[in-house]
């Protein structure tokens, strides 16, 4: 298949190399022209030659050509330019790709490239205090995608969701579904302007109601004895701002007080029903992962006090003010960062250090965090971090994902509903279904902005890729059923009756495939297959409009079948990988 003929390609190049410049190391690289009329492969090597050999990069061409190995799977090569070199494969070549993809599957494609090293990719991660939104649907999109892709590509891909459940924003949210429980029960007080808002909040406080009665009922007065008052609701000034935290800090550490161990309960309450909210959503979006790591866990198994102890141990905290500060600076961040405040308490970003140190312990050989885009001031910090505490720096990835903007009618739709909340993936699911998200998300580059148009995203029309390439799923699995015979007939078709341009270029588009997937792989890029499969479905639909499959000579048709059979497996290898499905009908 076309894969192998490229590293063939390369072994013939590098010994006309070594026959014209023996002592030369320069690798030889061959890549795909864009334009069909150039040939299947190009090289620039005799242009690299040049500075070695003191020679015009034209007559190095002609030289590397001579000393080129014949093999029948070339049809030719020219020289272009400044000194490229052209090559054309034999039509047999090009069609080696579709029994390749016949015989193989789901495994048409495959690599070894990973070389089943352990990576761990954690993604989505978002805090458990309400209902994910377009913005995490993006950031589970690309990370699905992306682990998908890595696992194919040959590596031991470990998915993983870091749970937020300790800290401040637990307790806001424990808070707010208690504020709410006590409103149930005729309870007068001012809800906080900065706690959580959301219809969810006053769902789960019905929940505590209907299970528990007025178990953990508590007066206002109680609640608001001795807590600093709410400045005026217009004012937007810093002092206002500190005062709202002081007064929400006050209540959260009254409610601990009042409830005692009920607190927990409460608090655990919230957590349970978000995360469980999360859980699911991801999962019918057809997202799923292998660990769901505690941030509680961290505290619980003194691995963030020891994280800290380690980087005192090795000179790189000191103190000031009684809190202790890491010196980041030293590592190339813009101030240095606290990670344990005067009270004693850790900071987020201490765990998020132990989190890190964790994930070396574990033994992963690479380590990528997928992150909004938001947090890109954060990554010299942590990696920062990661570097004091001796670890291989190398070893850890960023891929930061940038926000979705939803466009409907041409116009900028709105991000949030009339209480301010954000539009949630579950309802964007519903508008316009699991696959159009999954591929409308993976269409552009993680850390480019991606206007989400949800018209196109519902249109059955050949505007709409999703559709599109799904479409030529469903129109080969219509011709497939007029068909009586065996699909194993496929194999033994003569494949030299696909003489057709059209049936040329389809077939050699087949065989980029495998190249696709590394590609990609290296670049924790799975917009390119999004890309690759909208140019595969393009070429489909062009030859079934202009040529029969189902035609009188048996051999042609079985051909063609074969032809159409491997598209329909390389459609399905490369949707699975970003999620999408594909219907045998539409």
């Amino acid at each position: 298949m076309a894969h192998d003929v490229k590293t063939e390609l390369i072994a013939l190049l590098t010994q006309a190399r070594d026959s014209i410049a023996p002592a030369s190391t320069i690798p030889v690289q061959i890549e795909r022209p864009r334009d069909p009329a150039h040939g299947d492969f190009a090289t620039n090597l005799a242009m690299l030659l040049a500075k070695t050999l003191k020679k015009n990069p034209r007559d190095i061409a002609q030289q590397l050509l001579a000393e080129l190995p014949a093999s029948p799977r070339i049809l030719g090569a020219e020289i272009a330019g400044a000194g490229f070199i052209n090559f054309r494969l034999a039509t047999s070549t090009k069609t080696e790709s579709v029994q390749a993809a016949l015989k193989q599957a789901g495994d048409f494609g495959r690599s070894r490239l990973g070389g089943a090293q352990k990576i761990q990719i954690e993604f989505v991660s978002a805090n458990p205090t309400g209902p994910l939104h377009v913005g995490h649907g993006r950031g589970a999109a690309y990370g699905a995608s992306l682990s998908n892709l890595l696992s194919f590509a040959g590596w031991d891909v470990t998915r993983e969701y870091y749970v937020n459940d300790a800290g401040r924003q637990m307790d806001i949210l424990g808070l707010s579904t208690w504020l709410r429980y006590l409103e149930l029960l005729g309870e007068s007080l001012p809800f906080p302007p900065n706690g959580y808002q959301g219809d969810y909040v006053r769902r789960m406080a019905e929940q505590l109601q209907h299970a528990h009665g007025s178990k953990y009922r508590r007066s206002a007065a109680e609640l608001l004895a001795g807590t600093p008052g709410l400045p005026a609701s217009e004012r937007a000034d810093d002092e206002a701002k500190a005062q709202r935290e002081a007064h929400l800090d006050a209540l959260i550490a009254r409610a601990k007080d009042l409830l005692g161990e009920d607190w927990h309960y409460v608090h655990q309450h919230a957590l349970s029903e978000q995360l469980e909210d999360c859980r699911s959503d991801l999962q019918e979006f057809g997202v799923e992962f292998d660990v769901w790591f505690s941030e509680k866990a961290l505290f619980d198994t003194g691995l963030v006090a020891r994280c800290v102890n380690l980087l005192e141990e090795k000179g790189h905290i000191y103190l000031q003010n009684g809190a202790k500060w890491f010196r980041s600076t030293a590592f190339g961040d813009e101030k240095d960062r606290v990670v344990q405040r005067e009270n004693g308490l850790y900071t987020y970003f201490a765990s998020d250090i132990a989190y890190h140190l964790n994930k070396f312990e574990r033994g992963f050989d690479k380590i990528i965090n997928i992150w909004g885009a938001d947090h890109h001031g954060y990554i010299p910090r942590v990696a920062g971090a990661v570097k004091a505490l001796g670890l291989s720096a190398e070893k850890l990835q960023v891929a930061l994902v940038q926000f979705a903007v939803l466009y409907r009618n041409g116009q900028k739709a709105s991000m949030s509903t009339r209480s301010g909340e954000f539009v949630t993936l579950r309802e964007l699911r519903g508008e316009v279904g699991n696959d159009a998200c999954r591929f409308f998300y993976a269409l552009r580059k993680s850390d480019q902005h991606l206007d989400f148009d949800l018209d196109l995203a519902k249109s059955q029309s050949n505007e709409n890729p999703v559709y599109y390439i799904q479409y030529a799923h469903a129109r080969i699995a219509s011709v497939l059923k007029q068909w009586s015979g065996a699909a194993s007939d496929w194999l033994e078709a003569d494949y030299s009756r696909l003489d057709h341009p059209r049936e040329q270029a389809l077939a050699n588009l087949l065989g980029q495939f495998p190249e696709v997937i590394e590609a990609a792989a290296r670049d924790l890029a799975p917009h390119s297959l999004a890309f690759y499969l909208k140019d595969l479905a393009g070429e489909f639909h062009a030859w079934y409009n202009a040529e029969r499959i189902l035609v009188d000579d048996a051999a042609v048709c079985l051909a063609r079948l074969a032809l159409a059979g491997a598209t329909r497996q390389v459609i399905r290898n490369g949707l699975s990988i970003l999620g999408v499905s594909c219907p045998e009908s539409m």
